[in-house]
């Protein structure tokens, strides 16, 4: 098992319940592929460095995982679709 951590940047636009059922939507997808979720962290709402889709600002999380090599690409092509997900990024976590 590899750690990952994976960052997600949500829609402003969208009311709290449906920002939680976005998350909620992520971590499952974390989990259907072996994933196993050792820390979310919540940033909160934070300036973009540039315009995405008319907005700029967004929410922050940050999604700490242990899974096998195949999970995150897996996980890519299923938060590329996702409507409230503007970017997103999967990296490989040091070990220590």
């Amino acid at each position: 098992m590899n750690k990952y951590e994976l960052t997600v940047v949500v829609s402003a636009k969208i009311e709290d319940d449906e920002r939680a059922a976005t998350l909620d939507k992520v971590k499952a997808y974390v989990e259907r592929f072996g994933g196993k979720i050792t820390n979310i962290d919540e940033a909160g709402k934070k300036k973009l460095a540039y315009e995405i889709q008319k907005m700029s600002e967004a929410f922050y999380y940050f999604v700490q995982f242990d899974a096998e090599a195949t999970a995150p690409g897996e996980l890519e092509s299923r938060l590329r679709i996702m409507d409230n997900v503007l970017r997103f990024l999967i990296v490989r976590a040091d070990e220590q």
